[in-house]
Order: C-alpha cells, then sequence, then structure tokens
C-alpha cells in the first residue's frame, strides 16, 4: 500500500538511492541505515510496514540483524526481504530456511522490487 514505511538497511550508498528514488516514486515512505544495528535501532523506534535487508553489512551481517528483529516483540513480525548480490539457488533455500519473508537478487529489478514490496506490505496491513 503506498504510503507505507519502508526500513532499507543497505551500506552501498547507490543501491540505497536506487531503491529509495523508487518506492518514494511509487508514494512509499522510506527511512535508511546503512548498518545492522543503526538498522535495528529504527525499525525500533519508527515500526515500518517492511524491512529491506541487505546480508554483507558492515559490523553485524543481515542475517544477525534479522535474528536481532525477530527477538524483538516490537519488530518480530515485520516482514523482512533479503536484497543480496549472492543469489545462487542454495542461498535463496538458506535466507528461506532462516525464516526471511522474501528474496530480491542484486542488480535490482525495478518491477520485482516493486512487486514484493507491494505483495508483503499489503499482507502486512490485512494482518492488522
Amino acid at each position: 500500500m503506498a504510503g507505507a514505511l519502508i526500513l532499507i538497511i543497505e551500506d552501498d550508498e547507490m543501491n540505497r538511492k536506487l531503491t529509495r528514488d523508487v518506492l518514494e516514486v511509487r508514494g512509499y515512505r522510506t527511512i535508511e541505515s546503512g548498518t545492522g544495528e543503526e538498522g535495528i535501532v529504527l525499525a525500533r523506534e519508527h515500526a515500518p510496514s517492511l524491512v529491506l535487508l541487505d546480508i554483507h553489512l558492515p559490523g553485524i551481517d543481515g542475517l544477525e540483524t534479522f535474528s536481532r528483529l525477530r527477538e524483538y516483540p516490537a519488530t518480530a513480525s515485520i516482514p523482512v526481504v533479503v536484497v543480496t548480490a549472492s543469489a545462487m539457488a542454495d542461498d535463496r533455500v538458506r535466507v528461506r530456511a532462516a525464516g526471511f519473508d522474501g528474496f530480491l537478487a542484486k542488480p535490482i529489478e525495478v518491477r520485482q522490487l516493486l512487486d514484493t514490496v507491494s505483495g508483503l506490505v499489503r499482507v502486512k496491513d490485512q494482518d492488522r
């Protein structure tokens, strides 16, 4: 649903900008972090409708960030989508097994990004 708040946790500034610009043009609001630690703080403060999470981050990686989001009651039910350049079939299986809600390969395909975000935000809104 347009207007929903999306948290982008991505250390590459160009990837963050591309994702932000695509989402904002479609009416989504965004907040951003370059690290997992800061992303967790933002998720707790703002309760976004969705988190887009890079796996390879400085400090704690995306898997640890995801684990910490799931441990905290206020962020445990926020859908989290992995955004990664590690796009082999076994990477997808590992991500699904970890409990992520979705998988997007880099480079990001705009249509796939928008479809994934729209679908998960719609489901999240229906759960409320």
